[in-house]
């Protein structure tokens, strides 16, 4: 049987795998919903309505526009939809605008999916939402929610509305591979700022490489097995701060200086750079996130260790933090 599956932010750096891995599949027929659209993809004006008259017909496939800043843009979107895969979040920007998409627009998707009769609803979150820690082989229920910044904030609200509308959320932590921005490129700048690397660190990190993470959201979305709820999905196997900054000095770029620094005087030396601070912060503390059953009951395998996955990226970061 043919499952139709919607997918929100499928042409961003999680949402691009998920929908590569959705398409791979022969039981899937893949929607996008994009405040962008070609002319080719985009819906006619009169096909929300249309899709109201007609619940059960399967949704076109290719891609629809919709706002999640923009609740009335939702209309219809999920008419003729089994799953919704929802990824799409702002991560920057001022806390008004950021709600507006992950709180407000969780909120309008969800009630816009129970209204058309889908079946499942998965968010693919973050463990942010639990802020800073530590949090050493946490899982599921063991730690509160209590998030530190107003994206972590908004996203933990997304996650409640999904939640009570009886779906499953998943949190990775560090994510990465091709298309990664933010966690590797940002240590890249912690180690040119401190010009050396970190020592005495023995903090512990969930970590998942994106293209497996692509295929367990998918997986995760069409298991019988797993059911509503949050689940964290991250490989098995932690990374110490040691072997991911070996990683990064390795295979992307090695810092200026050749000696290593203390935690202490890493702080010292960072201390103008919020950016570096946040990355030192995160990398001084355990984020260890354990969770077994997700992997057992689950037709995808948590694939390669990260010190075997991380050299496969290796050129796409280099690349990217050498640019001008």
């Amino acid at each position: 049987m043919t499952v139709n599956l919607l997918i929100t932010g499928g042409t961003g750096f999680i949402g691009g795998r998920i929908t590569a891995a959705a398409r791979q599949r022969a039981d899937t027929r893949v929607r996008l919903l994009s405040r962008r659209t070609s002319a080719g993809n985009a819906r006619p004006p009169e096909a929300p309505q249309a899709a109201h008259t007609s619940p059960g017909a399967p949704p076109p496939a290719g891609t629809v526009p919709g706002d999640l800043a923009d609740p009335a843009s939702l209309q219809g979107s999920c008419a003729g939809v089994d799953v919704l895969v929802h990824c799409a979040s702002r991560i920057t920007g001022d806390p008004e605008s950021v709600a507006a998409v992950n709180d407000r627009g969780t909120k309008a998707l969800v009630e816009e999916a129970v209204r058309s009769g889908v079946r499942r609803i998965v968010y693919v979150s973050t463990a942010a939402v639990h802020g800073r820690g530590p949090f050493r082989g946490v899982r599921p229920g063991e730690a509160p929610v209590a998030p530190a910044s107003a994206t972590s904030r908004t996203r933990a609200a997304a996650e409640r509305h999904v939640l009570d509308a009886g779906g499953l959320v998943l949190r990775p932590h560090l994510v990465h591979g091709a298309g990664d921005r933010w966690m590797v490129p940002g240590l890249v700048g912690l180690l040119r700022e401190l010009s050396a690397t970190v020592a005495g660190c023995g903090a512990l990190h969930s970590m998942i490489d994106v293209d497996t993470l692509g295929r367990a959201a998918v997986a995760a979305a069409l298991s019988p097995s797993h059911g509503p709820g949050v689940h964290y999905v991250n490989h098995p196997d932690p990374v110490s701060t040691s072997e991911l900054l070996t990683a990064v000095r390795t295979h992307v770029e090695q810092p200026a200086g050749k000696a290593a620094v203390d935690v202490t005087t890493a702080y010292a030396r960072a201390a103008g750079s919020p950016r570096a601070l946040h990355h030192l912060g995160m990398l001084t503390v355990d984020h260890w996130f354990k969770d077994d059953t997700f992997w057992a009951t689950l037709d995808c395998s948590p694939g390669e260790p990260f010190l075997r996955t991380f050299p496969h990226a290796a050129p796409w970061y280099r690349s990217f933090v050498t640019a001008p």
